[in-house]
Order: structure tokens, then C-alpha cells, then sequence
């Protein structure tokens, strides 16, 4: 079956590890079934397998890819929940001290197809697209998780996501717009944050600029490059909630700042089935849409890795097959 995936890992040229090509058909195990792959949407995370980073050589090849949808073996129309759970865990799956995404233990979700536990498998709303569908798993439950279960925030306070154009923001600005806060920005370029007002955020900024006044909380899944700025925005008692670091993971603490204005600094990974499926409701009552930034054919992988790699985003790169 045609799949993408790497073989060897490359920390300072990813792209020349990238393989596009025939892979084995997926082991199904007990409790495992196997989806018919419609559409995969492409995440930073798969850029990090390229690189190396959480996917040792020992466990290649790898087939890359966290979330998908497409057809059961029954030909209903399904979403791919990306967090695998140790066997007999119950709770929330991100506590789970074991738990994996598909491309680090499991092969991954950019092939034909892929065997998935039964109970990663979700209906996909009929309002949603097989390729709106693929971009929910990873970046925008995400997102929602960030937002609307770790923040503490409420609709009407003002929130600054940090870094306009990636998946997560997007889908940060879509999501905040639509449940009442006030959204604002920041951006490298005067298109990315043109392209962010059109989504609904109220005010969009320069990287690193000095906001009118300090917000509630702050979206932060960019890193080195705006921690300083993230917890500079605050206010006395605000928030950041932190997903990721696209730009390093080693920022200045700003630790006084950070204990005598009383700011919480909370954690935020993926998100649960539970939540994914409330995402899905959401995206359905509300009529609320990951915005794509290009779908692309699975041939073509090697374009949308590219294209994330020069951060030359606005939105989720989505390939299709």
C-alpha cells in the first residue's frame, strides 16, 4: 500500500528522509481494527519524527501521521482518535504515562491504510468533509482542549495566541471567535495577520509588539521564539497555556515575573475521545470549519512538508487519497 514514512532520521535536513512508497499492509491486533484512510492532515509532529525527536532508529520504518478519517470495514464514515492508550487504562488517555501517538510506537496514519484500536474510531459528522475531519484529531482538539479545559478562561475575556498561521492557532482563533473571547494575534508577516482577522480574531500584532493592555490568558504553542512576550502580556493572575515549541524548548523562564504576578503556567496535550467528539458537535451546531490551507494528493507529501517546514502556512495542509 502507498504510505508516507521515514527510515532513517535526519535532525538538520528532514526532508531528505522523507520516503513516499509501498509499505506492508497493516497488523491488526486483538482489539484493533483496521480504516480505509480518506485524509490525513500534516503536524509539526511529523516534522519532529523526520528530525528524529521522540522516534528512535530502532523503530523505523515508521509510517508518519497522528489523525485521519475515512471508511470502517463496514464503509461508515469515520474520524481517527490519534491517542493510543496502554491496554485497560481508564480516565483521561493523555494521563496515561504510556501513551503513544500513531507514528511513535504504532505505525502511523499517511497510508492506504491503518489499524487502529476499535475505540479510537469516532462517527465523522455527515456536516463535515473527510478532509475538515482530518485536520480535528490533532490541531484543533488541541486547541479546544487548550481553551476550553485547561484555561479556566470564560467567553468575553480577551486571549493572545501566539504565532497566527500554524494549525493549532488557526483553530484557536476559529474556536475562540465562535464561544465569545475576545481573540487577538500575533503574526511575522502582515499577511499572516490580515489572514487572521478574516478568521475573527479582533486585533492582530507584530511579533513581539506591546499589546494596549495585558490579557486574560495567552495560547502558546511556538516557544523560545515568544515566551518572554507571552508572560510580559499578562495581566496579574492571567494564564498561559502551553501545547508545544515549535521554535525550541528552551525559553527564558521569566520566573520573577512569573511568581510575583501570580501567573499559572498549565500544560495542555492533545485531547481525549470525549472531548473530540464534543469538538465534532461543536463543529456541526455551529457550522464551524477547520480552515485548509492546501489539500494535496499523498503523492505529493513531499510539497507539504515543504511548505510547513518554511513556514509558508495559513492553516492545516491536508493530504488527501
Amino acid at each position: 500500500m502507498r504510505a508516507v514514512f521515514v527510515s532513517t532520521p535526519s535532525p538538520d535536513d528532514p526532508l531528505s528522509v522523507l520516503e513516499v512508497g509501498d509499505r506492508p499492509e497493516p497488523e491488526v491486533p486483538d482489539g484493533w481494527t483496521t480504516v480505509q484512510v480518506k485524509a490525513v492532515s500534516l503536524n509539526h509532529h511529523d516534522l519532529f519524527s523526520l528530525r528524529g525527536v521522540g522516534l528512535p532508529q530502532e523503530r523505523m520504518p515508521m509510517i508518519l501521521g497522528t489523525d485521519a478519517a475515512g471508511l470502517d470495514e463496514d464503509g461508515n464514515e469515520v474520524v481517527v482518535h490519534g491517542v493510543v492508550a496502554t491496554p485497560g487504562w481508564t480516565g483521561d488517555e493523555t494521563l496515561d504515562p504510556k501513551r503513544t501517538l500513531f507514528s511513535e510506537l504504532h505505525q502511523g496514519t499517511m497510508a492506504e491504510r491503518v489499524a487502529v484500536p476499535r475505540r479510537n474510531v469516532l462517527p465523522k459528522p455527515a456536516e463535515l468533509s473527510f478532509a475538515e475531519a482530518a485536520c480535528l484529531p490533532t490541531a484543533w482538539l488541541t486547541a479546544y482542549r487548550m481553551l476550553f479545559v485547561r484555561s479556566g478562561l470564560r467567553p468575553g475575556h480577551t486571549v493572545l495566541v501566539q504565532g497566527a498561521s500554524g494549525g493549532v492557532a488557526t483553530a484557536l482563533v476559529v474556536l475562540g471567535r465562535a464561544a465569545g473571547f475576545r481573540v487577538w494575534v500575533t503574526g511575522r508577516s502582515e499577511e499572516k495577520r490580515q489572514a487572521a482577522l478574516e478568521l475573527g480574531a479582533e486585533q492582530a500584532f507584530e511579533t513581539g509588539a506591546r499589546l494596549p493592555e495585558r490579557v486574560d490568558g495567552v495560547m502558546e504553542t511556538v516557544g523560545k521564539a515568544t515566551w518572554s512576550h507571552s508572560v510580559k502580556s499578562l495581566r496579574p493572575g492571567g494564564v498561559i497555556v502551553t501545547s508545544g515549541a515549535t521554535t525550541g524548548f528552551d525559553p527564558s523562564a521569566e520566573l520573577n515575573r512569573v511568581f510575583f504576578t501570580q501567573l499559572s503556567v498549565i500544560g495542555s496535550t492533545m485531547g481525549t475521545r470525549d472531548e473530540l467528539e464534543a469538538l465534532m458537535r461543536m463543529c456541526a451546531a455551529t457550522g464551524v470549519r477547520p480552515v485548509i490551507d492546501v489539500e494535496l494528493p499523498l503523492d505529493r507529501a513531499r510539497d507539504g512538508f515543504a511548505r510547513m517546514l518554511e513556514g509558508r502556512t495559513a492553516g492545516k495542509i491536508v493530504f488527501t487519497l
